[in-house]
């Protein structure tokens, strides 16, 4: 066989052309199939089905933004007791948190002292006595000579001196006689009203000094209930608004106080005002310490109140998204927050009744963007 000879198998033939030859085919199929496909993708955005949300129709209603703030129960009237004269302390009566009655015996003071003073102060006293039952005899005698014409005028004038001299010295006895008795006294401390001993600064054996602070009473009656409070809030607030108090460890246990007093001056630690609320007729299952809870409502005003996770921000401002109910395309609102309240926000300009706000599902939407209703209606 000649080298130059075609073998059978490479020849073309009819029933199996070369490869090369169905390249064109291939290229003409592959662009259909890539036109066809655009073709769909752009049906497919042309068709872009709506975002599902929800939405809520705009009321007007009165809103009352209210204040809560933590404080303690606690005395109206807090009695600082002391001795009225020094000395060591032999006995002590009480415990903190007892409570006592009035002129209930508190503390002793070893009596040593006063008793020794007593004893002589008595002594001076039987002493002018004495002096004064002689002066007035030898008066009594020295007036029954002068009128017998026994004495002289100027004895008897002395003797009546004399008189009126132990006259005053009795006086002064009896009054060092009775300042004794009232040091003597002293040395015991008692209650001067009932209430619930809360502190306690010495112990038995101690030295005090007159006037230093030994017991702090808190007396029985109408309790206060004592918060800190921001300095803006008082300033902000009415004069003397209602505060609702409420037991933290049992809430069925309120009552309704009126604010008292307000300190002038601001704690420079915490920027806050102890603010003391007033209870009438406090109940006696709110005790001296008792953490509560004050309210506070402010006047009602016109506002629309809607959930929180209606809101959005325009340009780094509040805004909601409104439904136009024809169109159904949205549009961004901006508004004025009035105040932000557990889980709902409150708008006091921007909406207007009547209008529908996207409450769910606004994450999703841009300008003009259509959406879908849940349930075909707002809710």
């Amino acid at each position: 066989m000649s080298r130059n000879a075609t073998s059978p198998a490479l020849q073309p033939s009819p029933s199996n052309p070369l490869p090369f030859r169905n390249a064109p085919i291939l290229a003409a199929v592959v662009l259909a199939g890539l036109f066809l496909a655009g073709c769909q993708k752009q049906e497919a955005a042309a068709h872009k089905l709506p975002i599902m949300v929800r939405a809520t129709e705009v009321q007007v209603s009165d809103y009352a933004q209210s204040t809560s703030l933590t404080g303690v129960i606690a005395a109206r009237t807090l009695n600082n007791l002391s001795f009225r004269v020094g000395g060591r302390i032999a006995e002590r009566f009480v415990e903190i948190g007892q409570h006592v009655d009035k002129g209930t015996l508190l503390a002793r003071i070893d009596p040593q002292e006063q008793e020794s003073d007593l004893r002589s102060a008595q002594a001076d006293l039987d002493a002018a006595q004495a002096q004064l039952t002689q002066a007035t005899a030898a008066f009594e005698r020295q007036k029954t000579l002068l009128a017998q014409g026994f004495t002289t005028r100027r004895d008897y004038d002395q003797a009546e001196q004399a008189q009126s001299v132990a006259q005053g010295s009795v006086q002064q006895a009896q009054s060092a006689l009775d300042n004794a008795r009232d040091s003597l006294s002293f040395t015991e401390l008692r209650s001067g009203a009932p209430g619930i001993v809360t502190a306690r600064a010495v112990e038995a054996g101690q030295v005090v000094q007159a006037a230093q602070t030994v017991l702090t009473v808190a007396e029985d009656g109408d309790r206060d209930a004592v918060f800190n409070v921001h300095e803006t809030l008082v300033a902000g607030s009415s004069a003397a608004p209602p505060v609702s108090i409420t037991l933290v460890s049992d809430p069925a246990i309120k009552a309704t106080g009126k604010v008292r007093e307000i300190s002038p001056v601001v704690d420079a630690a915490s920027a806050s005002v102890r603010v003391k609320v007033a209870i009438p007729d406090t109940p006696g299952t709110m005790p001296l310490g008792a953490a509560v809870i004050g309210t506070v409502s402010a006047k009602p005003v016109k506002a629309i109140v809607l959930p929180w996770q209606a809101l959005t921000s325009s340009n780094g401002a509040p805004a909601v998204w409104l439904v136009d109910p024809a169109s159904k395309a949205v549009t961004v609102a901006p508004v004025d927050i009035l105040a932000y309240d557990s889980g709902v926000i409150v708008v006091g300009k921007g909406l207007e009744a009547g209008q529908h706000v996207v409450t769910a599902g606004g994450q999703l939407l841009s300008p003009g963007e259509v959406v879908d209703i849940a349930g075909g209606a707002t809710q």
